[in-house]
C-alpha cells in the first residue's frame, strides 16, 4: 500500500532551499518536491539506497499498523512507513535540530499525522504502549549503555517486530559457541580458546573518535550484533545485508530468574 503525500510548497524552491539551509547540516539527504535536503551527502543518496537493499523484507502493506521510530533524525523512516499505510507513527531523537528537521519534512511532504518527541531510547518506558513495529537503525552504536537499550526496547515498547541496524566491525564469520563457557579447556588450567577466535561475539570498545566522531562508542562484529537482540529477547528473522537485521519479539532467556531491564521506568509521559 503507498500513501501519496499532498506536497506543500510555499514560495518556490529558492525558498524551499532557503529553509532547508535554515535547518542544516542534515545528515539524511530526503526529496523534498525535488529538492534534496542533502545534495552534497559524502554517501550519496543516503539513506534511500540503503533502504532500497531491505525494504523487500518489510510488508509493503502496513495496514494501520503502529510505528515507533527510534532516533529518527530527519524522519526518513517514518515518512516511508507512513507511505506504507502505517497507523500511528512516532518519532523520537535526543537532538531538537533533527526534530525540527522531522516535522519541517513532515508538513512540507503533508504527512501532518506524524508526531514527533524529543526523548531518550533510555527513557522508552515512559512512552507507556507497544508498537507493532520498532525502528531502532543507525543508534546502537553512539549510546554507552547498548545493551541496555535493547532491554528497555524489549521491555517496554516493542510490540511484534524491530527493524535495527548498526555499524559492524571485525569479522563477519559467527562462531557457534556453547551455551554454557567453561573456565578450562578440561584436563588443563588453558583457558578455552573461544575468546581469541575473530568470530567469536565481541563489541569492540571505541574510546576517542571513529570517522571523526566522538560519539562513536562500539562497534559489534556480526556474531555480537547477532547474539545481543538473541539476548535482548529478538529473534532475528531477515538479515537482508551485513548490518541490518529484521527481528520478532521472543521469549527473553533466562526472563524466568528475574528482569533483565534494571533501568526502571518512569511512568507513562504526559
Amino acid at each position: 500500500m503507498s500513501t501519496e503525500p499532498i506536497r506543500r510548497i510555499d514560495g518556490g524552491k529558492e525558498a524551499l532551499r532557503a529553509q532547508i539551509a535554515a535547518l542544516g547540516p542534515w545528515f539524511q539527504n530526503i526529496d523534498l518536491c525535488g529538492v534534496p535536503t542533502a545534495p552534497d551527502h559524502f554517501l550519496g543518496d543516503y539513506p534511500s539506497f540503503k533502504f532500497a537493499r531491505f525494504v523487500h523484507v518489510l510488508p509493503n502493506d502496513l495496514g494501520g499498523c503502529s510505528v515507533l521510530d527510534i532516533g529518527c533524525n530527519a524522519g526518513f523512516y517514518a515518512i516511508e512507513m507512513k507511505r506504507r499505510g502505517a497507523g500511528r507513527v512516532l518519532g523520537i531523537d535526543s537532538d531538537e535540530r533533527y526534530l525540527a528537521q522531522a516535522r519541517f519534512v513532515a508538513d512540507t511532504l503533508g504527512f501532518d499525522d506524524i508526531e514527533y518527541r524529543k526523548l531518550s531510547v533510555y527513557d522508552v518506558a515512559s512512552l507507556g504502549e507497544r508498537f507493532d513495529l520498532v525502528i531502532f537503525m543507525g543508534v546502537l552504536y553512539h549510546l554507552r549503555h547498548p545493551l541496555l537499550a535493547l532491554d528497555l526496547i524489549r521491555a517496554h515498547v516493542a510490540g511484534e517486530l524491530m527493524l535495527f541496524q548498526t555499524m559492524q566491525q571485525g569479522s563477519n564469520d559467527v562462531l557457534l559457541v556453547p551455551e554454557d563457557h567453561p573456565f578450562h579447556v578440561p584436563g588443563t588450567m588453558n583457558p578455552p580458546g573461544y575468546f581469541d577466535n575473530p568470530a567469536y561475539p565481541k563489541l569492540h570498545f571505541i574510546e576517542r573518535e571513529f570517522a571523526h566522531d566522538w560519539t562513536n562508542w562500539w562497534a559489534p562484529n556480526a556474531a555480537c550484533s547477532q547474539a545481543m537482540l538473541r539476548a535482548a529477547g529478538f529473534a532475528i528473522e531477515a538479515n537482508p545485508e551485513p548490518e541490518v537485521y529484521l527481528c520478532r519479539v521472543t521469549p527473553v532467556p533466562y526472563g524466568e530468574r528475574g528482569p533483565t531491564a534494571v533501568y526502571p521506568a518512569r511512568g507513562r509521559q504526559t
